[in-house]
């Protein structure tokens, strides 16, 4: 009787699984790309309520300086005009799109280039969420947490918390620095003219003064000064003044 249970037990015993590679690398590939998006997502409506105390590139800039000049204020104490300047430079249709200007997109594959198709919103995330770089990760990772932040984020708060992290000098991050590390003022008090010249040296701070403004500077900036007084009045800074 023993010998029959056994041979009865060793036929009904399981077989073991032959070990597939791929099937586990899909699954734990599957398995991280779920961790890191639910990671992502508690991000953003962290943030969306919490104010970030520093950034990937701040970090860096911080190791490789030393120190920063860096204070966060609230859109209630940043003048109105620097919020228009900023957008008109940056990005005029901001509150017209959901996280990506496609005619924007287009005309800058029309003319062989990347420069303005990307949004206030997409800056906002490489700058907050991500790291700066050209790579296919970052980007993909860019497209796909923008229009999460577009759904979480109001408008004005994806402008409060790009002027609080935008880069205006070396070692100056800021609104508040940029105020006064140009003009000796406070956020709140910046003309027209000085918000059009900070605005204006955004796309390259690191070679562009606001202070000291060269002849393109200063004529970028009468365009960006023009460009926030006009998108005032056609109403598209309604979703970020409200």
């Amino acid at each position: 009787m023993a010998k029959k249970s056994t041979k009865t037990k060793s036929k009904n015993a399981p077989k073991r699984r032959k070990f597939q590679p791929v099937r586990w690398m899909l699954r734990w590939s599957v398995l991280g790309c779920l961790v890191v998006g639910v990671f992502f997502l508690a991000m953003v409506f962290l943030w969306s309520v919490v104010n970030p105390p520093t950034t990937i590139y701040m970090l860096q800039e911080k190791r490789r300086l030393g120190d920063l000049d860096q204070q966060w204020v609230s859109m209630e104490d940043i003048a109105p005009v620097m919020a228009r300047s900023v957008v008109a430079a940056e990005d005029a249709n901001f509150c017209l799109h959901w996280g990506f200007d496609v005619e924007a997109i287009r005309k800058a594959i029309d003319q062989g280039s990347n420069r303005g198709a990307s949004t206030l919103t997409q800056q906002v995330v490489k700058n907050v969420f991500l790291w700066h770089g050209r790579s296919w990760i970052r980007k993909a990772m860019e497209a796909a947490i923008t229009p999460v932040v577009e759904a979480v984020w109001s408008k004005r708060r994806i402008l409060e918390v790009y002027l609080n992290v935008a880069e205006f000098d070396e070692g100056v991050f800021g609104v508040e620095a940029a105020a006064r590390h140009y003009f000796g003022v406070g956020p709140e008090e910046l003309s027209a003219t000085q918000a059009a010249r900070l605005a204006a040296i955004l796309p390259s701070p690191k070679t562009r003064s606001a202070s000291n403004a060269s002849s393109f500077i200063r004529k970028r900036g009468t365009s960006i000064r023009d460009g926030a007084a006009t998108i005032r009045a056609d109403g598209r800074a309604k979703c970020f003044e409200s």
